[in-house]
């Protein structure tokens, strides 16, 4: 496994990542662990697109990769008059 070794952490900082570590009942390099596996995660989910971007995506892992039609028409008010 790779080390990272991280230079001038404020004072600060180091205290609540102990008094974090100490809440979950584990050691300060693990919370520091966790805390960048959990980070990269939320990177890696993340969706980078718009909702149509996403969208697209989810029909190309199912085979439909030929361009969806987009629907255009005209939307009419109800009418509430007898």
């Amino acid at each position: 496994m790779a080390q990272l070794l991280v230079r001038n952490i404020e004072n600060g900082v180091k205290a609540r990542l102990q008094r974090r570590a100490r809440r979950n009942g584990r050691s300060m390099e693990e919370e520091v662990r966790d805390i960048l596996r959990a980070a990269v995660h939320k990177e890696e989910s993340t969706p980078t697109g718009g909702l149509g971007t996403e969208i697209s995506k989810i029909f190309a892992k199912h085979g439909l990769d030929s361009p969806i039609p987009e629907l255009r028409f005209e939307i009419k008010p109800p009418s509430f008059e007898e």
